[in-house]
């Protein structure tokens, strides 16, 4: 399934001198490569007829707020902003599963470019949907969890590791989540789109930029009875 962004401009969240933040759509890829038919670095170029310099990533597969440099210097600037913790960066997963506490922080590190590397999330649990009984198997009840994840660290894969070590996995997880519930959840609810969201971005502390659940997120939310 192929995406194609050039019809809809991306929208631009905040811009100054230095950077522009966007909100990136699900399926867009944040640097063109082999294979890559759309990126944000292509897509944005063309938008604003710019170089575009990004300051970090996210998954094809993972939609949400992502901060781009106007140039080199902006780019190393804003990453050392991000790894100095004055810019914060906070996500939404829906998960399978509930935790036992509702906030706490997973501390396990991980394999990060063949080492291992320390890695700490905070999580906070939103909302839990308990035994919520599928008619594609009236036997299993399920339950599902809207978590909000703020990243200490930022190893590869870090949030969608962490969830899936702790037994909470994130719904749509093709890499790392549960394939036979996958399975199930996109029979029962049509849900296809890995549940994960760059949802709000705070930089000293004051400034905060938060963007509402996209559709298809918000569709997940109320299939599987999620207060949100």
């Amino acid at each position: 399934l192929q995406y194609n962004y050039r019809m809809d401009k991306l929208q631009i969240l905040f811009e100054n001198d230095e950077i522009r933040i966007i909100n990136k759509p699900y399926g867009l890829a944040v640097q063109g490569g082999k294979d890559v038919k759309s990126s944000v670095d292509t897509e944005l170029a063309i938008q604003t007829g710019e170089k575009i310099y990004p300051v970090h990533r996210l998954d094809k597969e993972t939609s949400g707020i992502l901060v781009t440099a106007k140039n080199s210097k902006a780019a190393t600037k804003w990453t050392n902003l991000i790894s100095s913790k004055q810019v914060k960066k906070q996500y939404h997963a829906i998960c399978f599963g509930k935790l036992k506490n509702q906030s706490g922080k997973f501390d396990l590190s991980l394999i990060d470019k063949g080492i291992e590397k320390k890695a700490i999330t905070f999580y906070k649990v939103l909302s839990v949907a308990e035994n919520i009984v599928l008619k594609e198997n009236s036997s299993q009840k399920l339950s599902f969890s809207l978590i909000e994840l703020t990243l200490e660290t930022g190893r590869m894969h870090q949030i969608r590791k962490h969830l899936a070590q702790n037994k909470i996995p994130i719904i749509a997880d093709d890499k790392y989540g549960d394939f036979k519930l996958n399975k199930l959840i996109k029979k029962e609810f049509n849900i296809k789109k890995m549940m994960l969201l760059s949802k709000i971005l705070t930089i000293n502390s004051k400034d905060k930029i938060e963007i509402p659940y996209p559709e298809y997120f918000e569709k997940a939310l109320e299939k599987l009875t999620l207060d949100h």
